[in-house]
C-alpha cells in the first residue's frame, strides 16, 4: 500500500445513493503525502438503467452500453484507495455512493466522511469566497476546472485545491498526517482476483457507418423470406430517422442472421430508398445518409411506397423513458390531446411506441421494448409522429 490521498469523484444518475441511483463515472487522481500526483484512473460505469439527468453529467447510453457494471472495477478501485485518505468535494456526496456501490457489490469498504478529507469544508478555512461549489473554489485558487461534471476533470480540480491546502499548511508540520498514517493500516476486504476489466472513457462509442461492420460475403444466398425480414427491421429502426448505437448493431445482427453480406445490404438499402413512401426531401436525405448512400438517391421520388408508412393513430398506446428535453407532463399532455393513450410505466407487445430522452437507454423499459421489438423514437421523431397524426374533428 502506498500513503497520502486519493481524489474522486462520482457522476451518478440522481441524488439517491441508497434507493435507485448508481454511478455512471468514477475518476480517481492519486497524491503522495506532499502532494503529488503519482496517477490516475476514471471509467465510465454501466448503472443497468437509465442515465437520469444527462444535460448536467452529459453522458450518453451509447457511450456507457459497452462500460464495466461496478462490481467489475470494484477490485481494481479498491486496489486505488486502499491506504489512502479519500478525498472528495462534496465528500459526503460522494463517499455514500462509492460506499453503496461497493456494498451492492458484496464488499463492505471503508468509504465514510468522517476517514476522509472534504474539499468543500476546508475552503471555508482556506480560500475567501462566499461560494463553496468546485468551481467557484477553483476560481479563487486559481485552478483550472476543464469539464465541469467530468469525472476525472473534477478530481483534478479537487486534487488542485488539496495541494493548495498542503501548500498554505506548509510551514507547519504535516498536516492531517494522523488521518494519512490511519489509512495505511485500515483493512480493506480482499477481493476475489483475475484479470482487469478494461475502463470505458468518454466519447468511446462506435464510429463508422454500420453496414461496414456487415461480413463482405457469404457462401450461402439469403432467401427471399430473410431479405424481406431485414427490411422490415431496417424500416423500424428507421421510424424517427435516427440509427442509435443499439439500432445499428440489431441491424447488424439481423443481416448476419439471415446470411445478408455487405453487398447485398447495399443492393436492399438502396431497393428501401427506391420504395421509401414518404416524400419530403429531408426525410429522404437523412434516410440516405444513414445507410451510406449517395446523396442524389435521395432527390429520386419512390417507385413505390413500401415502407416508411409507420403512423400513430388514436387509440395507439405510448410511453415514455428518461429525463427528457421538453418535460415529460407536456409531451403526456400532447399525446392525450392527440387522442393517444399514454400508458402506465411500463412497456407491453401493443406498445406501438417508447419515446426515450436517449435512443440507446438502459432503463429497465428501453430493454423490454427491444425485446418487444417496439420502436424506440427520440423526442424529435416523436413530434415528427404526432404532426403527422389523422385529427378528428
Amino acid at each position: 500500500m502506498a500513503g497520502g490521498y486519493a481524489v474522486l469523484d462520482v457522476e451518478t444518475t440522481g441524488l439517491s445513493s441508497g434507493w435507485h441511483d448508481r454511478v455512471v463515472e468514477i475518476g480517481v487522481v492519486l497524491l503522495d503525502r506532499d502532494g503529488a500526483v503519482t496517477g490516475d484512473w476514471c471509467t465510465l460505469v454501466n448503472p443497468g438503467r437509465d442515465l437520469g439527468p444527462q444535460h448536467i453529467h452529459g453522458i450518453t447510453a451509447a457511450e456507457v452500453r459497452r462500460a464495466p457494471a461496478f462490481p467489475e472495477i470494484a477490485a481494481e478501485l479498491a486496489g486505488l484507495l486502499a491506504g489512502r485518505v479519500i478525498v472528495a468535494h462534496n465528500l459526503a456526496f460522494d463517499a455514500r455512493f462509492v460506499a453503496a456501490e461497493f456494498a451492492r457489490a458484496g464488499m463492505g469498504v471503508p468509504v465514510r466522511s468522517d476517514l476522509g478529507l472534504c474539499t468543500m469544508e476546508l475552503s471555508k478555512s482556506y480560500l475567501k469566497t462566499s461560494s463553496r461549489s468546485l468551481a467557484a473554489c477553483c476560481a479563487v485558487a486559481g485552478i483550472p476546472l476543464q469539464r465541469a461534471h467530468s469525472a476525472l476533470d473534477d478530481a483534478y480540480a479537487a486534487a488542485g485545491l488539496m495541494v493548495t491546502y498542503l501548500g498554505l499548511e506548509a510551514a507547519r508540520p504535516e498536516p492531517w498526517a494522523e488521518l494519512v498514517d490511519g489509512a495505511l493500516v485500515r483493512p480493506w476486504p480482499l477481493s476475489p482476483g483475475g484479470p482487469a476489466v478494461p475502463t470505458v472513457r468518454r466519447g468511446t462509442t462506435e464510429t463508422g457507418l454500420f453496414v461496414e461492420r456487415i461480413p463482405r460475403s457469404y457462401d450461402a444466398v439469403a432467401v427471399l423470406s430473410e431479405v424481406d425480414g431485414y427490411l422490415e427491421v431496417l424500416d423500424r429502426t428507421l421510424i424517427d430517422r435516427v440509427l442509435s448505437a443499439s439500432e445499428q448493431d440489431e441491424l447488424v445482427e439481423a443481416a448476419t442472421v439471415r446470411g445478408i453480406d455487405r453487398a447485398m445490404a447495399d443492393a436492399l438499402h438502396r431497393r428501401y430508398l427506391a420504395e421509401f413512401a414518404p416524400p419530403s426531401p429531408a426525410d429522404r436525405a437523412a434516410v440516405a445518409d444513414l445507410l451510406g448512400l449517395p446523396a442524389e438517391l435521395a432527390d429520386r421520388p419512390a417507385e413505390r411506397a413500401v415502407w416508411g408508412t409507420f403512423a400513430l393513430r388514436p387509440g395507439d398506446r405510448i410511453t415514455f423513458t428518461g429525463e427528457t428535453v421538453k418535460p415529460r407532463e407536456l409531451w403526456q399532455d400532447e399525446a392525450r390531446s392527440a387522442g393517444l393513450v399514454v400508458s402506465p410505466p411500463n412497456i407491453c407487445k401493443w406498445t406501438r411506441v417508447l419515446v426515450a430522452a436517449d435512443p440507446d437507454s438502459l432503463s429497465a423499459k428501453a430493454r423490454k421494448a427491444r425485446d418487444y421489438r417496439v420502436p424506440v423514437v427520440v423526442e424529435d421523431g416523436f413530434a415528427r409522429l404526432l404532426a403527422e397524426m389523422p385529427r378528428t374533428g
